[in-house]
C-alpha cells in the first residue's frame, strides 16, 4: 500500500528582519539562535520521528522511555520558540509599552497592576534553574492568566494552559549581548515584547 510521507516540523521564519531587535538583541545573537539553536529543536524532533516510523517498518524494538523523553525535549524547544519570535517586534513599531486591551484588564485583575505581574514575570524569568523558561498562561478552567516556569522545555508544564507569551532564558538566547547576566537579558527583553500579538493569544483562546 502506498501512503503519503508523513508530515514533518519546520523551521519557520523570523516575523521580523534578524537586525529588526537591536539594540535589544543583536542581529549576530538573534540568528544564530533561530538558525543553529531552534534548528537543533527541528532536526532533533524529525530525527526521533524517524526512529519511531523505522522500527514500525521493519517490526523492531526501541528504548520508548529514552526516545520519548528525547522527542518530547525536541518537540517542546520548537514548540516554544515557535511561540518565541512573534511574541516579540522591533522596539517602536510594536514592541515594548505596556499591554492594552482585554490583556491589560487580565492583568490588572489578576496582579493588581502591571507593574506587579513585570516583577512577578521577571522573578520566574531570573529563577528558572538551570535552562528553561518563564511564560505567560492561561487556565480555561479558572479562566485566569498564570505565570509558568517552564525546566528544559517540558518540565513544570501545566497541561492544556495555553501559552500567551514566552521568554527564553537558556544562555543560548542571550550569550553573545549579555555572557551569563540573565539579568540584562531580561530587562533588555521587556523592550521588545509584542503586546498586541499576545492580546490576539488571549482573544483566540
Amino acid at each position: 500500500m502506498t501512503t503519503a510521507p508523513l508530515k514533518k516540523y519546520e523551521l519557520p521564519p523570523l516575523p521580523y528582519a534578524p537586525d529588526a531587535l537591536e539594540p535589544y538583541i543583536s542581529k549576530e545573537q538573534l540568528s544564530l539562535h533561530h538558525d543553529k539553536h531552534h534548528q537543533g529543536y527541528v532536526t532533533g524532533a524529525n530525527t526521533d520521528l524517524e526512529k519511531l516510523e523505522k522500527a514500525r517498518q521493519e517490526g523492531t524494538e526501541v528504548d520508548m522511555k529514552a526516545l520519548l523523553k528525547e522527542l518530547s525535549f525536541n518537540i517542546g524547544g520548537h514548540v516554544l520558540h515557535d511561540l518565541f519570535w512573534p511574541t516579540m517586534a522591533p522596539a517602536g513599531k510594536g514592541g515594548g509599552g505596556t499591554p492594552g486591551g482585554a490583556l491589560a484588564d487580565r492583568i490588572d485583575q489578576e496582579w493588581g497592576s502591571f507593574d506587579r505581574f513585570k516583577a512577578e514575570f521577571t522573578k520566574t524569568a531570573a529563577s528558572v534553574e538551570g535552562s528553561g523558561w518563564a511564560a505567560l498562561a492561561y487556565c480555561t478552567m479558572t479562566d485566569r492568566p498564570m505565570i509558568m516556569q517552564i525546566e528544559k522545555h517540558n518540565n513544570h508544564v501545566y497541561p492544556t494552559f495555553r501559552i500567551l507569551m514566552v521568554l527564553d532564558v537558556w544562555e543560548h538566547a542571550y550569550y553573545i549581548d549579555h555572557k551569563n547576566n540573565r539579568g540584562q537579558f531580561i530587562d533588555a527583553f521587556w523592550n521588545v515584547v509584542n503586546w498586541d500579538m499576545v492580546n490576539k493569544r488571549l482573544e483566540n483562546l
